[in-house]
């Protein structure tokens, strides 16, 4: 796992080129600690910040291959790089390197751009073909790993972080106004679109080249189901559960594959249990298992997470995370996602990947996927029950079922039947609305741009982000089981857009962690796209397959634990007297009415309320959030005068003499 970063240029950007790839490199140091470098040719440059997991002595980057002549940028892994070095072994290919780099390079040089097809792994790479005057960039098919261009000057820059594209000098910082209503509405930018305007995001799946003729991007992988007419599959749910199994086991076996320590995250749900419990049964050694604990009973899981530590006998460490903890690291948290959130959700996996690499390890295999995969989240069985008494919308008996839902949410539980419906929009939603399954949530995330302001109404005005999500979904997706086209609509925005980005790739490198992620091994994703609904979702009882296969491996309670999703303490943690200072600066309505995006009256009310523990709900909580992290981006990302000292980064244009600095010979070559 590393950062790369990179540009393809005419010999007039690069004739400056080694600095401004230096400042680059280390503008995202955290992501590879280990050493770093930069090369560079006529019309294209390289920079790595490595963090060495495989081939610690012989896989420093950027790497090159002599003949045909090409060089490559690597962040992430490839776990099937033993398999395909074999086979490429056998056809003539000789290796000078332990790293899975290496092998990227070897499988190019035979099939070209199509090498991505047969990559098992979570990556974002950038390779110069020489001979063809070239450069291809990659991400891997779940979105595991970023990777964000913009064009300056006539050049065309690259990097695993956008912080790095803003050390090229001229660069302008904006935001994009519609990316932000995209965060209010989807949690997420659609890409390419960030919340940088003109920086732009390659989606996950996809490929460019650009060269003398101009720039391609194609998509190369595209998750699918099967037509809900189709014949489902005939074998026994014991042979599916069995083929879950033994594929979730190879997925964890090669996701073992380092040669540093790799460790567990184990939360004290079904996902992180199985897969530490596949681990355990691989690592010779003993598994290493970590976990946050909250002081909030409503968050804390840390009596199952102790269950399972001693069912796996692991050594094990937890971090404790309380209110205090999210408000004190959430303007560093701000500074790696780049982006606005409207959870705090992140921060506490900042301070666990904090905790893992104190402890010695930069490797940690995590359970996320498995809800979007297996079925697991709680919208998935509210459409189903949402779609059930919308066709006896006056059915008391029905809509008694919405009771079921969110078991969690104390208050949503003390409400009346009549009430609840009403909350759960029964009726308001036709049932062929492509986004049903989550409209109810998309509207709830929405509440919070009444507090925009009229300036920023006025440039959104006619523009719908739940229009564009729907133009986007696949030709096929009206054809697919409701159940699967709620998994799809997870799977392609929330997971890439957030979970895998903001909760996860970010957090974890932020401290140089690699998270690795069996249940999106493609093998499993596209097995689970073909098990039947029911198997899916049996009645209310979410990931039924994925429970039967891993029956026998877990603690009974752990196994039959119904699913309790992870979240953290969201506006209270900006509230009482420890609340740290940036916070009323942030949103103090001088400030508030400079950045120009909220409307300060209203702003100042949520403020007071949540100061006063008086925030409610989804909508308020997630309005403070978004509010409070878009600001901070703004302070941070801008420059703007009134920045307060407190919520400022290290100065990321410092100088690292662990930068080498060399030339591409190869690039010379002529086509």
């Amino acid at each position: 796992m590393c950062g790369i970063v990179g540009c393809f240029a005419d010999r007039a950007f690069l004739r400056n080129g080694s600095d401004v790839l230096a400042r680059m490199v280390e503008a995202i140091g955290h992501r590879g600690p280990d050493s770093a470098g930069v090369s560079l040719g006529e019309r294209a440059a390289l920079g790595h910040a490595r963090l060495a997991i495989i081939g610690l002595a012989d896989g420093a980057q950027p790497m090159a291959m002599d003949e045909p002549p090409l060089w490559i940028s690597f962040n992430g892994e490839i776990f099937n790089h033993v398999e395909l070095r074999e086979e490429l072994t056998a056809r003539g290919h000789r290796f000078r390197t332990a790293s899975d780099t290496e092998v990227i390079l070897h499988l190019y040089a035979e099939t070209g751009a199509d090498c991505v097809n047969r990559l098992n792994g979570d990556f974002a790479f950038a390779l110069w073909d020489a001979r063809r005057q070239r450069m291809m960039l990659a991400r891997d098919r779940m979105g595991v790993r970023p990777l964000f261009y913009t064009w300056h000057n006539g050049a065309l820059l690259f990097a695993s972080e956008i912080k790095a594209l803003l050390q090229v000098p001229g660069t302008s910082v904006g935001i994009d106004q519609v990316a932000l209503d995209q965060i209010f509405t989807l949690w997420a930018p659609i890409p390419p679109r960030t919340p940088f305007r003109d920086i732009l995001e390659l989606p996950p799946a996809h490929v460019m080249l650009i060269d003398g003729d101009g720039m391609r991007i194609r998509r190369y992988w595209q998750l699918a189901f099967p037509d809900r007419d189709e014949q489902p599959d005939t074998r026994s749910e014991a042979d599916l559960a069995r083929e879950a199994r033994a594929l979730l086991d190879d997925a964890t076996r090669i996701r073992l594959r380092a040669d540093v320590p790799v460790g567990s995250y184990l939360s004290g749900g079904l996902d992180s249990a199985i897969v530490s419990t596949l681990a355990a049964r691989h690592a010779a050694a003993g598994l290493r298992t970590f976990s946050i604990t909250f002081a909030s009973a409503e968050h804390d899981e840390s009596a199952q997470q102790a269950e399972m530590v001693r069912a796996l006998g692991s050594r094990h460490s937890a971090v404790s995370c309380d209110e205090a903890d999210i408000a004190a690291v959430f303007p560093e948290v701000v500074w790696h996602t780049e982006r606005p959130v409207i959870r705090t959700a992140p921060a506490p996996m900042y301070l666990l990947s904090r905790l893992v690499r104190n402890e010695g390890y930069k490797v940690v295999l995590t359970g996320e996927g498995a809800d979007e995969v297996f079925a697991g989240y709680d919208i998935f069985k509210e459409a189903a029950v949402r779609r059930f008494c919308a066709r006896q919308p006056s059915s008391t008996r029905r809509t008694k079922l919405l009771g079921r839902l969110y078991p969690y949410l104390h208050g949503l539980q003390q409400l009346n039947a009549e009430t609840r419906a009403a909350c759960f929009g029964i009726g308001s939603d036709a049932l062929d609305d492509p986004l049903f399954s989550h409209r109810l949530r998309l509207r709830s995330t929405a509440g919070a741009k009444m507090f925009f302001s009229a300036d920023l109404r006025d440039a959104l005005a006619g523009y719908d982000a739940t229009e564009e999500m729907a133009s986007l979904l696949p030709r096929d997706f009206r054809r697919w089981h409701p159940l699967h086209q709620a998994q799809y609509i997870e799977a392609t925005w929330l997971l890439p857009g957030y979970i895998l980005s903001s909760q996860g790739d970010r957090m974890a490198m932020a401290h140089g962690v690699e998270g690795r992620f069996p249940f999106l091994d493609h093998r499993v994703v596209e097995f689970a796209a073909r098990v039947p609904p029911g198997l899916q979702l049996r009645t209310l009882r979410e990931k039924h397959l994925l429970r039967l296969a891993a029956a026998d491996l877990l603690p009974p309670a752990i196994a039959a634990r119904p699913k309790q999703p992870y979240r953290a303490p969201d506006s209270r943690s900006f509230a009482g007297p420890s609340t740290p200072d940036y916070v009323a600066e942030m949103l103090s309505p001088r400030y508030v009415r400079e950045v120009g995006l909220f409307n300060p009256a209203s702003v100042e009310r949520l403020a007071v309320k949540s100061q006063n523990l008086q925030t409610q709900g989804f909508r308020d909580n997630a309005a403070f959030v978004g509010i409070l992290s878009t600001q901070l981006w703004h302070a941070i990302f801008t420059g703007a005068t009134s920045k307060p000292g407190s919520i400022g980064h290290a100065d990321t244009r410092r100088t690292d003499p662990r930068v080498h600095r060399r030339e591409f010979p190869l690039w010379r070559h002529s086509a």
